[in-house]
């Protein structure tokens, strides 16, 4: 075989990351059966002590499984797991491990038409409480970046205030589960510049004006210009 050849047939190695993990720790604990349809999971604080790892990554986890309905959280009494088949609950739980990991292009495609109609959305039905929340998102994200802090949770939290802003449940699930990958991505290969922070203020700063003013098309192009910049130095670095 010509060296070329060779390498063309050689893989990357594959990490799990800790949510993962933790689905697989799950999965294992239901398809046994030590959970069962109807059990109460542990509390997230609990889980993330026995795991040692971050709550955060418990907490996205627990938001993969509800998405699939695999789990069911109340606030009153806790998190269970849901009635699913055993046979069911280890195809979903495959499908929720591999969901777009080897496309990162997909990953950014679905956000971009997502996000941008999820502005569109949050300009059309947002309260003033939800503004308050967007715009303090906002600030907390600017005071991080002036600081020269990483400022990535905050850029997600921003994101999330607007999905929650379109009352429609689904959007803030689905960037949920996208947003995880799509940062975790950016940041292992490097894809924004030293001087993103800074630029995503001003993108930040015209969709939080947008909708404001409640106006719909406003917030759906400065969401548009937003992302646009984030999806072209991704397919810039991405080219071979």
């Amino acid at each position: 075989m010509e060296t070329s050849d060779l390498i063309h047939s050689i893989k990357s190695i594959e990490f799990e990351s800790p949510t993962d993990r933790i689905i697989q720790q799950l999965k294992q604990l239901i398809v046994s059966g030590q959970l069962k349809p109807g059990d109460r999971l542990p509390a997230e604080r609990v889980l993330a002590e026995k795991l040692g790892v971050g709550r955060s990554y418990v907490r996205e986890a627990i938001r993969k499984l509800e998405f699939f309905g695999l789990l069911k959280t109340s606030p009153q009494s806790g998190t269970y797991v849901s009635g699913y088949s055993i046979k069911m609950i280890e195809g979903v739980l495959s499908d929720i491990i591999n969901f777009n990991k080897d496309d990162f292009s997909a990953l950014i495609e679905a956000r971009y038409y997502m996000e941008i109609n999820a502005a569109r959305l949050a300009a059309m039905r947002r309260t003033d409480e939800d503004l308050a929340l967007i715009r303090s998102a906002v600030e907390d994200y600017d005071n991080k970046i002036n600081n020269k802090e990483d400022a990535i949770q905050e850029d997600m939290f921003i994101h999330l205030r607007i999905a929650n802003a379109t009352k429609n449940p689904v959007f803030e699930s689905m960037l949920l589960m996208l947003l995880p990958d799509i940062i975790r991505n950016i940041v292992e290969k490097k894809i924004c510049g030293d001087n993103r922070g800074i630029k995503a203020m001003t993108g930040h700063r015209e969709i939080l004006q947008a909708i404001a003013d409640q106006d719909a098309d406003a917030a759906a192009g400065a969401m548009a210009a937003h992302l646009d910049d984030i999806f072209t130095t991704t397919n810039n670095h991405l080219l071979p």
